[in-house]
C-alpha cells in the first residue's frame, strides 16, 4: 500500500468488533513507522513524526467503515466527518439498557407483543427528517469538562443537551421478533443507539442497539475497505 507522507493518504478500514477507533489509528501508525524504519533506514530509537487520525468515531461494539487519514490528509478530517453516513444493524425490542447498546446489562424488560414490519416501519419513518436528538449518557461527549461515559459509569446522572441532526432514511429491512434489522442514512452527529432506544419507546416499550455496521461515509463504501490484517500484509511488501 503506497503511503504518501508528503501529500497525505487515506486508508479505508473495516473496523473490527471491540476495537476503539483510537486503537485502529494507533495500530496503523505503528505499522507505518515500522515500514519507514525498514524502507528508509530510519534508525530505531529515533521517532519519525507522522500524523494519523480518523474521521468519525465508531463505538467499540460497532464494526464497519473507518476513514483513517495520514500526513497532510489529516487536515481534511473535518470534511470527511461532515459527510452523510450509512449504517445497517439490528435492534432488540422489548428491553432497555442504560448505554442503549450491549455495553451495559438490561435494566428494564417490557411486555411488548410482536409487531409486523409495516407497523414498525411506520414508527421508524417518524424519525426521518430534521430533529433534535438526545445523545446517550454513555458517549464521548464532554459534560462539565469530562467525558459523559466517565460519569455514567460512576452512576452519576447528567443532563445531555439535544443535538440537531438529520435522518434521510430509516428503513426496517427484516424482522425476527424481538430483533428487527434496519438501514439508516443520516447526518454527522447522529447516535444510532439513541435511535434504537427512541424507536422502542415510540412502540410502547423499550429497545436497544443489538448490532451496528457503518457501511458508507459519503461515496466511500465498506466494500472498498480493508481489514487490519490486509493493511499489515500490504505494508509488509
Amino acid at each position: 500500500m503506497p503511503i504518501d507522507l508528503e501529500n497525505g493518504s487515506v486508508i479505508l478500514v473495516n473496523k473490527p468488533l471491540t476495537w476503539t477507533s483510537f486503537d485502529v489509528t494507533n495500530k496503523i501508525k505503528r505499522m507505518i513507522i515500522h515500514k519507514l524504519h525498514r524502507d528508509l533506514g530510519v534508525v530505531e530509537g529515533k521517532k519519525k513524526k507522522i500524523k494519523v487520525g480518523h474521521a468519525g468515531t465508531l463505538d467499540p461494539l460497532a464494526t464497519g467503515l473507518l476513514i483513517v487519514c495520514i500526513g497532510k490528509e489529516t487536515k481534511n478530517i473535518d470534511s470527511y466527518m461532515g459527510m452523510v453516513k450509512e449504517y445497517t444493524g439490528s435492534i432488540y425490542l422489548g428491553a432497555s439498557r442504560p448505554s442503549f447498546d450491549k455495553e451495559t446489562e438490561v435494566d428494564f424488560e417490557f411486555d411488548m407483543q410482536p409487531l409486523d414490519i409495516e407497523e414498525i416501519q411506520l414508527a421508524a419513518s417518524r424519525f426521518e427528517g430534521e430533529q433534535f436528538q438526545i445523545p446517550p449518557q454513555y458517549s464521548a461527549i464532554k459534560v462539565n469538562g469530562q467525558r459523559a461515559y466517565t460519569s455514567a459509569r460512576k452512576g452519576e446522572e447528567m443532563k445531555m443537551e439535544p443535538r440537531r441532526i438529520f435522518i434521510e432514511r430509516f428503513e426496517i429491512t427484516k424482522t425476527n421478533w424481538p430483533i428487527v434489522e434496519f438501514k439508516v442514512i443520516c447526518s454527522k452527529g447522529t447516535y444510532i443507539r439513541s435511535l434504537a432506544h427512541d424507536l422502542g419507546k415510540l412502540l410502547g416499550g423499550g429497545g436497544y442497539l443489538d448490532s451496528l455496521c457503518r457501511t458508507a461515509i459519503g461515496n466511500f463504501r465498506i466494500e472498498n475497505a480493508m481489514s487490519l490484517e490486509e493493511i499489515q500484509a500490504e505494508l509488509a511488501d
